[in-house]
């Protein structure tokens, strides 16, 4: 047998491995070169653009209403889409989104602070429907394309462990720099820190007009990524045979909203990532202001959410062997179980007078909150994989595109209201946009940082909650599945 023949499969492909691995993290890295900017739109259009936190609350639940209506109409035509392409259907969807997310991301993001406010809704609206069109038209095929890779357990959650560096990294690093690089401390003319007489506190200011350039760079970034991991992934199983939604006679995108909903593996994936965006992921601008108002360090903002991520890099090494000892779920439990206890430990910091100690309480909190999750991470998408599989053992046909978009589906909802519903609280707790960060009252300041513990702790209380209770594939019902499933192709 040659060297090659060795590398191949059964059935003809080259062997899972770790270039897999790489390629599908490097995907996910691409996505999120433009996917961690969304934080970062609500600063800008809240504190450079100055939109009022009702108006931007608004437009931001429109804007991902379309998003989230927008995810299932792609999955579904990507399900349907018959036609044989050269690079494969998925990876063509892949390159035309990524293509298009060079230019996309910055759109959101042109800087005219002087325009009216009817104006400002304008480019808002117009630049997210640009932006997000080209991302979704990525993100769904991407995010399917993990259960067409491989149908071995174990390798699925070593591409989901990928995934999570991937999307980790994509997110840390524009976390870290982009804060030191829009944020400016200010000083009078002679170099003297200007401070806040209410928070005492440096004042510092937003570079809006930087993050435009910063999102272009992220978009070229991006495709680079994408383009590595089209090159060196491998498709296993025959995107054309894949049974979809069309071929039920009767089944619409109501029908597939109804068997999403009896689905009990894919809610409860689907409810503990909208833990995450309904609470962690929406905290971001409440984070950032909390920063600049209150311990007058917004540039180093993501330097410190950064520890959130960090312990994820702990568990990668041991993970498959978790997986294997303990199962999915329950290793995921057991993380979200911190997760909570890091969350009750949050509501601490707010009562500490002395700010230093206060963010030395907030940095240990995160730690906590970030080592809960870490497992969750590793396995998360692993998690709607096997939901997929589960679609296929209990209704009998596999919809990768359908589920995992109406999995998507719900994110982005949760990715619009937590956001929105955050602006609204900030709105409440005093936050006044026309102040800008430099004007905030230490009342507000201070308020910031409960919203910012409470809204860790939902997201852990939701997080164990969809793991521990309603996520039902344990490591002996995962078992059964794979067995009846294989025998069912065997037979076939």
């Amino acid at each position: 047998m040659s060297k090659k023949e060795a590398k191949l499969d059964a059935k003809g492909f080259r062997k899972f491995g770790i270039r897999d691995c790489v390629a599908y993290a490097a995907g996910d890295l691409g996505c999120n070169m433009s996917f961690s900017l969304k934080g970062t739109v609500q600063t800008f259009w809240l504190v450079y653009m100055a939109l009022e936190t009702g108006i931007l609350s608004a437009l931001l639940l429109l804007v991902q209403i379309w998003d989230a209506i927008n995810d299932p109409i792609i999955g579904t035509m990507i399900d349907r889409d018959k036609r044989n392409y050269k690079r494969g259907k998925y990876k063509t969807y892949i390159l035309v989104g990524a293509i298009g997310l060079v230019l996309a991301g910055a759109t959101v993001f042109i800087p005219a602070p002087k325009a009216g406010v009817f104006m400002k809704c304008f480019l808002f609206i117009l630049g997210y429907v640009i932006w997000d069109a080209c991302y979704t038209v990525a993100n769904v095929p991407y995010g399917s394309m993990l259960s067409l890779v491989t149908e071995d357990p174990g390798e699925r959650s070593q591409l989901s462990t990928w995934r999570s560096v991937g999307s980790m990294i994509g997110n840390m690093l524009p976390m870290m720099i982009l804060p030191m690089l829009i944020w400016k401390k200010e000083v009078d003319a002679n170099g003297n820190p200007i401070i806040n007489p209410e928070t005492g506190v440096q004042v510092e200011t937003l570079l809006g007009d930087r993050v435009f350039f910063a999102a272009l760079i992220m978009g070229v970034l991006g495709l680079l990524c994408f383009l590595f991991m089209l090159r060196n992934i491998t498709i296993r199983v025959d995107e054309q045979k894949v049974k979809t939604g069309e071929e039920m006679p009767g089944t619409s995108i109501f029908a597939s909203f109804g068997k999403f909903f009896k689905n009990r593996a894919a809610v409860g994936a689907t409810v503990a990532a909208m833990a995450m965006f309904l609470g962690m992921n929406s905290a971001t601008t409440a984070v950032t202001i909390m920063f600049a108002t209150y311990f007058g360090k917004a540039s180093m903002s993501g330097i410190v959410s950064m520890i959130g991520f960090l312990p994820m890099f702990l568990f990668m090494p041991f993970i498959k062997k978790l997986v294997n000892k303990y199962g999915k779920k329950e290793a995921a439990a057991a993380g979200a179980g911190f997760s909570l206890i890091g969350g009750v430990l949050m509501l601490i910091f707010p009562m500490i007078a002395n700010k230093d100690t206060a963010l030395l309480v907030y940095i240990l909190s995160l730690g906590v909150f970030g080592l809960g999750m870490g497992v969750y991470t590793c396995v998360s998408w692993a998690f709607m994989a096997d939901a997929i599989d589960y679609n296929e053992w209990k209704f009998g046909t596999r919809e990768e595109g359908t589920v995992y978009s109406l999995h998507s589906f719900f994110r982005k909802l949760a990715q619009g209201i937590g956001p929105s519903i955050v602006l609204l609280l900030m709105g409440a707790l005093g936050y006044v946009s026309d102040l800008g960060t430099e004007g905030q009252s230490l009342a507000t300041a201070t308020n910031m940082c409960w919203l910012v513990a409470a809204l860790y702790l939902f997201s852990g209380i939701m997080m164990f909650v969809s793991i521990a209770f309603i996520y039902n594939l344990d490591k002996k019902t995962l078992a059964t599945m794979n067995e009846e499933l294989a025998a069912r192709k065997a037979k076939a």
